[in-house]
Formats: C-alpha cells, structure tokens, sequence
C-alpha cells in the first residue's frame, strides 16, 4: 500500500476534493507532460511519432481489459462504436436495454427507426433475454447512480439464447475487473476512470469481428496504412484495427502514459482502494440519516435529493455532480480518507 500511495502522490495534487472522476478523470503527471512535449514537437515542426502512441495504448488497453490487441480498435466515441454496432443489425432485430442507461450507448439504436428496442429495469436484464433478443447494449456501472450489472447471469441468459452483448465499460475499466474477453463488444471511454484525454475511446469486438461493416474505414484502417492513402483501400486491416477511427494524436500521445499507470498499480488494487473509499462514505451516510442508491460494491455512491447541493459543494472546494436529481460522489486512486470526510462534515 506505500509504494501505491507513494505513486499516486508522485502523479496528483488537485487543489479541490475532486470526486468527480464519473464525470472526468484527473490526468497524472507523466500524461500532463507528455502531452505538453507532444504539442512542443508540432509547433517546433518536428512531430513526434504519436502513431506510436496510439498502438502503445491499444496494445496497454489490452492487457489492462485482459484480451488480445487484435480485438481492440481505437477512436474517440462510445456513440460512433454504438452506431456502427447497430449499423450491423437486420432491420427488425431486437435490442435489449436497461432502462435510463446512458445516451451515447441506447440512442444509435433508437435512431435506425427499424430497430425493435426494448428497456428494462437494470436488475431485470438478464432474466429479460429471450431467443427473439439479438443484442444486449447495457453499461458494465450506471452513469447515473453507480450499479453494477450482473455480468455473469448476462453472460449466461445471453449464451443460453445465442444474443450477443455490447457492454459499455466508461464507468468501469480503470477500477473495476472485467472479463471483457468473456463479452462480445466491449466499448470504453477513456478519459474518466483510465484518465486518459478526451478523445480517446477503446471497442473490444469478437475474434470473427462480429460480422461488422467498417463504415467509416479510412486510410488507417488499412493492413497497411501508408500504401492506403489514395484511392479505396485494397486491404483492410486483418485485425480490429480496421474499425479504427483516425486517431486524435495528440490525445494518444498522453493517453499511453495514462493506461501505464493503470497498469503499474494493478486494477485489483485500485478496485480495493476505491472501494474502501466509498464504503467509508456509505456508512459516514447512515450517520447523517441519508440513504444511497443500493449499489454495493460500486465506487460511485449516488445520494437521492441531495444533487441540489452540487453548487454550495463545488464553492466550497469539493467536486461532486448532480445527476438525475442525486448527489454523485465517484471515489478513484487519488482520492483519500480525508476526502471523504470533508465531504461528509461539508453535508
């Protein structure tokens, strides 16, 4: 635990409370610096080589979500990678959902129009899976409130009905464990719980690939790039790469740092820290006569009535959001008993 803490000091001094990685995550030291050389090297007209960053952080994302990196394609969006999934489906083919889950992932489906969408509470999704289900799009940890779903009831309602899973992991990997090679389609947004910047996203797809059209292949999604610049690709790439999006260099530059340092602290020792922290807060709660959404063994604690409060909180140092009404506090690495505290003398 000292050399965790020794390292987290090393990366992070925020000069507020921030518990607000749910929303946007901090970025370490190494990614601050890296990605101040990265803009120097433009402006001095001497880029570096950030393509290398990009497959840097492809091939870390991969370790870190425990699949080969030829099933990880890089971009920038959960919406693109939503849509380009829904693109695949037969007109009429059923999607199952959780209700109130997060836009970016349900909405591509909504707007195909020839889609049949089907939402369900979240703790009914596995039990809502039927032979008629296609796919299931659902987030691995609630935006809005921080449950969890029962990956492993989905995993078997879905193999038992031959349904496919898109798992939208943004609130989950940096934290959380995952089997994500257990799952279809896996898509991340990086710049929250792997502190990454925007414009980095990650989409695990299946060894076949999925039977998906790389719609917005361009020269990068090419076996080989540099001979795909001119004219239609001859060649897309043999691996997930080909459902790349041209990558924002810049972003990838500082991102490969980011995911190494996910990487040095373990994601089972970032999960049992942060989740130290939330349980602290759970039971500094009760005390107070408040009571959180049921989420347990979540990081993010949501507090019902209370997301009112978010501006007097912000003005007195602490970072926290209102999301649909609630108080929510997202406890990560860089965070401390001490934290959690001020936020409970605060309320």
């Amino acid at each position: 635990m000292q050399s965790f803490d020794r390292l987290v000091r090393a990366e992070f001094q925020p000069e507020t409370v921030y518990l607000n990685t749910a929303t946007l995550g901090l970025l370490p030291a190494r990614s601050v610096a890296a990605l101040r050389d990265a803009v120097a090297s433009v402006a001095a007209g001497q880029p570096s080589d950030m393509f290398a960053d990009v497959e840097a952080s492809r091939a870390a994302f991969a370790r870190i979500a425990g699949v080969p990196v030829t099933r990880v394609a890089v971009g920038a969006s959960v919406a693109v990678y939503s849509g380009l999934i829904a693109a695949s489906l037969p007109p009429g083919a059923e999607v199952l959902t959780a209700e109130d889950d997060f836009s970016s992932l349900v909405n591509p489906f909504h707007v195909r129009g020839d889609l049949k969408v089907r939402a369900v509470p979240l703790e009914r999704i596995a039990e809502s899976v039927t032979a008629d289900t296609a796919l299931v799009a659902v987030s691995a940890v609630q935006s809005a409130d921080g449950r969890l779903v029962d990956l492993a009831a989905l995993r078997a309602a879905a193999r038992e009905h031959g349904a496919r899973i898109l798992l939208d992991a943004s609130q989950a990997a940096g934290w959380l464990p995952l089997a994500a090679a257990d799952v279809d389609y896996v898509a991340v947004v990086a710049y929250k719980w792997v502190l990454c910047p925007r414009g980095v996203a990650f989409l695990v797809v299946p060894e076949d690939l999925g039977g998906l059209t790389p719609l917005f292949a361009g020269w990068a999604a090419g076996e080989h790039p540099w001979q795909s610049t001119y004219g239609p690709v001859q060649e897309l790439a043999r691996s997930a790469r080909r459902f790349d999006e041209s990558p924002a260099l810049l972003s990838y530059a500082a991102a490969r740092h980011s995911l190494a340092l996910i990487e040095e602290l373990g994601v089972d020792a970032v999960h049992a820290h942060d989740l130290a922290l939330a349980d602290r807060f759970r039971a500094g709660l009760a005390t107070l006569g408040h009571e959180p959404v049921a989420a347990p063994g979540s990081a993010i604690v949501s507090v019902p009535g209370l997301g009112h409060r978010q501006g007097e909180l912000s003005r007195a140092g602490i970072q926290v959001s209102d999301r649909a009404g609630n108080l929510r506090a997202a406890f990560h690495l860089y965070n401390t008993d001490a934290d959690v505290d001020r936020l409970l003398d605060a309320l």
